[in-house]
């Protein structure tokens, strides 16, 4: 019988040995200057994103609200002439 270990399956988030690992390696390869330019883009596209998401979600709301304050037409001359 096969007994798996589903500890060394799952892959957990980096400690703070890692984290600094990571933070190292991306000052070595992007350098000091151009990570606030990557990070100000980044910032750029978050808020991008939000407004678009904020800007369907508001027209969705409209559109519902149109829909319900809109009378349903009766489609009685239709019936009425066949």
């Amino acid at each position: 019988m096969l007994l798996l270990n589903y500890n060394s399956l799952l892959i957990s988030m980096p400690g703070g040995t890692e984290w600094i690992l990571i933070i190292l390696a991306v000052l070595i390869l992007f350098g000091g200057r151009k990570i606030p330019e990557f990070m100000r883009g980044l910032g750029r596209g978050i808020r991008e994103f939000n407004d678009a998401k904020t800007n369907v979600k508001k027209e969705i709301e409209e559109g519902m609200s149109e829909k319900e304050t809109t009378p349903a037409t009766n489609n009685t001359t239709s019936k009425q002439q066949a």
